[in-house]
């Protein structure tokens, strides 16, 4: 059986604490279906792609700060279930460099892997089980979920109805 009809979701975002709400909320369904997930957060500069993992990354049990790997590229939170890894390809120069960290090594169905400016390392990256783009709306921000795979299709399935103000589907 193909994949069913792929979900669509956008959701207003008025300011930074419904963005790490939405990622809290998004933590939630993962744990609730019981595996990992691969997710791309794509917008511009300043548009919410650290604060939405940083609440996804608290929402899974991590108490401590959540910092930006944009240095390391990645930021391992291994005692999280499911392990999850922040990666920050911002500054990443070729998608090649990627192959050099192992990084297909980080991919495993039951982790969570997400992915600010995964657009740098096409071509390397596994496809995304959801796709999370933030951009301007209004005096916030819009999230728009686009699930890839049938278990991101899950993911948006569970998670509709109990994100932040959703404004169409």
């Amino acid at each position: 059986m193909g994949l069913e009809r792929i979900s669509v979701d956008t959701f207003f975002l008025p300011d930074e604490a419904a963005t790490g709400e939405l990622g809290r909320q998004l933590a939630e369904q993962i744990t609730a279906q019981g595996q990992g997930a691969v997710i791309f957060l794509e917008g511009e500069l300043g548009m919410g792609k650290t604060t939405l993992s940083r609440g996804l990354i608290r929402g899974l049990g991590h108490e401590g700060a959540v910092k930006s790997p944009t240095y390391t590229l990645v930021e391992p939170y291994e005692h999280l279930t499911p392990v999850t890894y922040h990666f920050d390809l911002y500054r990443l120069g070729d998608p090649e460099e990627l192959e050099y960290m192992g990084i297909r090594d980080y991919f495993q169905s039951d982790r969570v892997c997400l992915i600010e400016w995964a657009e740098r390392g096409q071509g390397v990256l596994p496809e995304a089980d959801l796709v999370v783009r933030l951009g301007k709306m209004k005096e916030g921000r819009q999230a728009r979920l686009i699930a890839g795979t049938d278990a991101g299709n899950q993911l948006c399935r569970r998670l509709h109805g109990q994100a932040p103000t959703q404004t169409d589907n």
